[in-house]
Order: structure tokens, then C-alpha cells, then sequence
């Protein structure tokens, strides 16, 4: 199956609304506290800053900018964007559904822009798509091996989540246990970003399906992989950074267990997060086109011209 163009155009429209609205409340949140790195280090974790101003985005809000723009970019360049445009359009309405029930009235006004938008693309994946022609090439599939590969570090990282949510159900009150995944006073964060419980459970689901993808090795595992891979990364990278700020590597000796484990996570999740990307974006395995084979000596079909409406 393949992507018409109307479609694509749709989808890459989308996006492209999708990553405005997000570099528009970053915009916004350099102007508020006046330094790209004081940013930087606040979706790290490093609140030290707010004494200047209030963030109203997390970490996820430049993982979905970027995502969205790499979306925009798939759908005008391949006719194979379906699992593009359905993976992002999926993780923007589980992300951004906590926003409905979020006090600050940006924060609404947001969430339900993004809704409409990330409904709109699983919409246009879905109604655009059409069989492909016999002269076009189908999307390949990826290599078995960096697929397997893919597929054990993406587990490893929903178990290591999954794990990581069970200790604090058991460590923290029941109160703030279910204020971290529906949101509550109890809980300090920016105002678009989810409720750390409930991004935990978009992440296990995402990585979940990912890594399944993956060690079946199907045609949309790069998509979700990728996906995966590039949250997986960015959370790491900021653990990593802001374990190095406050000097942690240098004392695991001195600090609690649960705190030494949360370094040697943030580094696991960083240095499996960049390898599923490295893995995932590599040439995939030959594929052969469907329809018959030619005849020898004698070139395929050439592709109709005028194309058809909705080509």
C-alpha cells in the first residue's frame, strides 16, 4: 500500500501546524526565562531557574517538534509515509489527551488544536492509502538483524519504565501515586506537559509495540522504531546531562541505590535509545515488486502518464 498524494500534502500540512504550534510556546518559554540553556536545563529537570519564569513546556514538546517535522519531510518525499503520518499522529493524541482536563486555559486551548490535528493525520493515513501500482517498489522491510537488535534494546527500555513505575507505586503515597498519572496539585510540572505516570504509559506502550514491530520485523517497525528511538534518546540525554551537572557520576558510591540505578538508567536509556536510531534507519532488506516479472530483455512497465487524479 501506498500513500496517494493528496494525502501526503494532507499529512505533511498537518504536521507542519503540528510543529508551529510547538515552536510557538517554545518561542515563548525562551522569552520567559531569557537564555536558550536555561530552557535546555529545565526540560532536563533542573527547576533552579524558575525564579525567572515559569516553563510552560517539557522535553516532550521539542521531541514532538521534531518528530513532526521529520513527518512533514517522510510525507513529501515517499509514497510509503502511511506509518509516519499514524505513529505521529498516534503519540500527539496520547500525549497531548491529559491536556483536556488541565486547568490552564493555554494549555486547553493546545490540547484540543493538537487533538484535531493528530486525529486529522490518523484520518489521512488511514482513507489516503491505495494499492501500489506493479512498477512501484513496496517499502522494504528491515534487516533481520538490526531489526532483533532494535527489538531487545526497545524491551529492555519498557521493562526498565515499567519497573521503574512499580517502585514508585510502592514508594510514594496513594495520593500522589494517581495525581502522577491524571495530574493534581501534588504534582509540579510544566502545563503541556502529560502527567509523568501517564507519559510512562504512552512511552511502555509505544516501546512495546515498537520492539513486537521490530521482531517482525513489518514494514511500519521502522516508523515506530524510530519513534521510539528518538524519545528513548532524548529522555536519556537529559537524565545523563543533569546527573553530569549535579556531579553524581563521580560519587555512585556515596548517593542512595534508587538514585545510583536512575544514573546507570539514564545512561542505558541514551546509549539504547542512539543505537535503535543508528539500527532502524539503515538500508532495509531487498524487497521484490509485486506483479508479474519481466520478460528478459524487456524493461517494466513505465509508469502511466498524465498520472490519474488522487496519484
Amino acid at each position: 500500500m501506498t500513500v496517494t498524494r493528496p494525502a501526503r500534502l494532507t499529512g505533511a500540512a498537518l504536521c507542519a501546524a503540528l510543529a508551529l504550534i510547538a515552536a510557538v510556546w517554545i518561542l515563548k518559554d525562551l522569552a520567559a526565562l531569557g537564555s536558550p540553556s536555561d530552557l535546555a536545563w529545565y526540560w532536563a529537570g533542573d527547576h533552579h531557574f524558575l525564579i525567572r519564569g515559569r516553563s510552560t513546556t517539557s522535553l516532550t514538546d521539542p521531541v514532538l517538534l521534531a518528530v513532526s517535522v521529520a513527518t512533514a519531510v517522510a510525507a513529501l518525499r515517499s509514497r510509503h509515509a502511511a506509518s509516519a503520518l499514524a505513529a505521529t499522529g498516534t503519540v500527539t493524541l496520547a500525549v497531548r489527551l491529559p491536556g483536556l482536563w488541565a486547568s490552564d486555559s493555554g494549555a486547553l486551548v493546545t490540547a484540543l488544536l493538537e487533538l484535531g490535528l493528530a486525529a486529522g493525520l490518523i484520518v489521512t493515513a488511514a482513507v489516503g492509502r491505495r494499492p501500489a501500482a506493479a512498477y512501484e517498489p513496496p517499502p522494504t522491510r528491515p534487516r533481520t538483524g538490526p531489526a532483533v537488535a532494535a527489538g531487545v534494546l526497545l524491551a529492555a527500555g519498557a521493562v526498565v519504565l515499567a519497573l521503574w513505575e512499580l517502585y514508585w507505586a510502592t514508594e510514594l503515597p496513594l495520593e500522589i501515586t494517581v495525581d502522577r498519572f491524571i495530574g493534581g496539585r501534588s504534582v509540579i510540572k510544566a502545563a503541556l506537559a502529560p502527567p509523568p505516570g501517564w507519559l510512562s504509559l504512552v512511552l511502555l506502550s509505544l516501546y512495546g509495540t515498537a520492539a513486537v514491530s521490530a521482531f517482525l520485523r513489518a514494514r511500519h517497525s521502522r516508523a515506530f522504531g524510530l519513534l521510539a528511538g528518538a524519545f528513548l534518546t532524548l529522555g536519556g540525554l537529559a537524565e545523563v546531562a543533569r546527573t553530569v551537572r549535579y556531579e553524581l557520576v563521580g560519587h555512585l558510591g556515596d548517593i542512595p541505590t534508587a538514585e545510583r540505578l536512575g544514573v546507570l538508567t539514564a545512561f542505558l536509556g541514551l546509549l539504547s535509545g542512539a543505537a535503535v536510531l543508528v539500527l532502524l534507519a539503515g538500508r532495509g532488506a531487498p524487497a521484490t515488486a509485486p506483479g508479474p516479472h519481466p520478460v528478459a530483455g524487456m524493461p517494466p512497465p513505465a509508469p502511466p502518464y498524465p498520472p490519474p487524479p488522487g496519484w
